[in-house]
């Protein structure tokens, strides 16, 4: 029997493809948001897609003068300064984001405010390990450390060849027209990863982590003093609002006051004046159209049991006061050198028969995954993590490994709070082309996406423009659909107070805010149809 044509034979091959790339789509976590989409917006993705490929020819490939290979999600510290004088930049930086999910609220802020903000606070003191006299000397000095107290007598500012290493000094005193910008240099060197940090893979997770967890040491000196603090929370919420961000679930390590007399200072005043600028921010014209933000409540992995347990009594009795802005708990630090969640069952099982006993609601929003490992007790956080019943996974970079937890992450409703950039740097992934984001969508899971900590790791910025024009530029089966699917299952899972996380009820404050978001969805793709879409030409 003769054999059919070959153009017979492609024909069908082609048509069983198409038919099998559909049957994949439909198992996306986006379909369901690609199918209700409107004309508008399926225009305006059209537009998106369309400046994307123009720039990936014209901005992401190697002009014949440049030494510099670049192309679509290359390495974050390289791209940054290029992706920001595009035309895609300028979209993703008007889109609306919904939730922040995943910050840490120490290195929410760029450093080089933080520090101009340091310098403005007369009760901060600041040790250096040597005199700063020379451009050298702030070129080349260990890290400063910083304390909160009153300015000390016979004081020696750090600028005297006569000051004594070590020995704690009012910091505002000490900074003068002329030594001011090298100062600032100095602070933002040992609190910023820099670009060749970020890009020697070869030295390996741990060495990145030591640098990386220096920084809070450095920080951790001021930023839970309550005036200052109060600083920070205003300019993290105006630099969420003005990015599209409508809330924020922030995690912060609280610590148990060393002296009992202080125990109902310590998170209480932190979280009373937290409360206050928020109300006041949202009561500004900046502001009106942000939803609100609340705390989860963090303490570090690496602490003993003891010390756990206190902590985790000390959050459920600052709950009682304050349960519209706790909105979880979490515990953190470097998974690979930290106590795994193995470890601390008993006192996770111990929190949690607490919160029972006390009758009160705080969640798990716990960290798991955020390692490279295959198998061992760290990368098995994960497992734990979903039996412990968390409500959303930090990270969850090794789950694309485990099949069985990608199939029980969904079933319970778990979604992962993906940081791309922070996988980046932090030596996870050499770029955003071999994150598993895209393997997480294309398998039907949940993920919001998220920063970090952008005010350490590069971005500079509190928002989460990078994340997502990273996400947008780099995956060909994202585009504006799928980064429309992120920015609504943010909202999903947000955790506002008094609802269910991932569960929209009808009347609720879940639907209301879905609603609210659609709508700001569609103005965003009406910007794009009517006033973007004419200046592709010129590109």
């Amino acid at each position: 029997m003769a054999a059919p044509p070959v153009d017979v034979l492609v024909r069908e091959h082609l048509s069983t493809r198409a038919a099998l790339i559909a049957l994949e789509k439909e198992r996306r976590h986006d379909h369901a948001f690609r199918q209700r989409m409107t004309p508008l917006a399926v225009e305006a993705a059209a537009v998106v897609r369309e400046i994307r490929e123009v720039e990936k020819a014209k901005v992401w490939s190697k002009a014949p003068e440049s030494q510099q290979e670049v192309y679509p999600g290359m390495a974050f510290t390289l791209a940054k300064e290029r992706m920001e004088q595009t035309l895609l930049w300028k979209v993703v930086k008007r889109m609306p984001k919904g939730a922040l999910l995943h910050s840490h609220f120490d290195a929410m802020c760029d450093m080089r405010w933080m520090c101009e903000a340091a310098i403005e606070s007369p009760d901060i003191l600041i040790s250096v390990p040597q005199p700063l006299l020379t451009d050298d000397d702030y070129a080349s000095a260990a890290p400063p450390s910083f304390t909160i107290g009153p300015t000390p007598a016979d004081v020696i500012p750090f600028t005297s060849p006569s000051y004594k290493p070590g020995t704690y000094t009012p910091l505002a005193t000490a900074i003068t027209p002329a030594n001011r910008e090298a100062f600032i240099k100095y602070f933002v060197r040992h609190t910023t990863i820099s670009i060749e940090d970020s890009l020697t893979h070869h030295n390996g997770l741990h060495d990145i982590w030591r640098r990386f967890t220096a920084v809070f040491r450095i920080l951790i000196g001021f930023t839970q003093h309550v005036p200052f603090f109060r600083k920070m929370v205003r300019r993290v919420l105006t630099q969420l609002a003005a990015d599209g961000i409508r809330y924020a679930d922030i995690r912060t390590v609280f610590f148990v006051p060393e002296d009992p007399a202080d125990r109902h200072r310590g998170a209480y005043d932190q979280l009373a004046a937290f409360k206050e600028e928020l109300e006041a921010f949202k009561a500004s014209p900046e502001g009106s159209r942000f939803w609100g933000a609340r705390f989860i409540w963090t303490t570090l992995r690496m602490n003993s049991r003891e010390y756990i347990e206190e902590n985790m009594r000390y959050c459920i009795e600052v709950f009682r006061r304050f349960p519209d802005v706790i909105a979880g708990f979490d515990l953190v630090g470097q998974e690979d050198l930290g106590r795994p969640l193995r470890d601390m069952l008993p006192e996770i099982k111990y929190f949690q028969a607490l919160c029972t006993q006390a009758g009160v609601n705080i969640p798990l929003f716990l960290h798991a995954g955020e390692v490279n490992s295959d198998g061992d007790v760290h990368d098995e956080n994960l497992f734990d993590a979903i039996l412990l019943g968390t409500k959303r996974i930090g990270h969850g970079f090794s789950l694309y490994k485990h099949p069985l937890l990608i199939e029980e992450v969904k079933k319970r409703n778990i979604c992962l709070e993906v940081c791309p950039i922070s996988n980046e740097v932090l030596r996870l992934a050499s770029s955003v082309l071999s994150h598993p984001l895209p393997a997480f969508l294309a398998n039907g899971v949940a993920v919001a996406l998220a920063n970090d900590d952008p005010g350490i790791l590069g971005q500079g910025a509190t928002g989460m423009s990078h994340d997502f024009y990273q996400v947008l530029q780099a995956y060909d089966n994202v585009g504006l659909e799928g980064v429309g699917d992120l920015v609504e299952t943010s909202v999903v899972y947000a955790a506002f107070e008094g609802a269910e996380v991932g569960v929209v009820t009808e009347g609720g404050i879940r639907e209301q805010r879905l609603r609210e978001l659609r709508e700001e969805w569609e103005e965003f793709c009406r910007w794009i149809v009517e006033e973007v879409k004419p200046l592709v030409k010129g590109l």
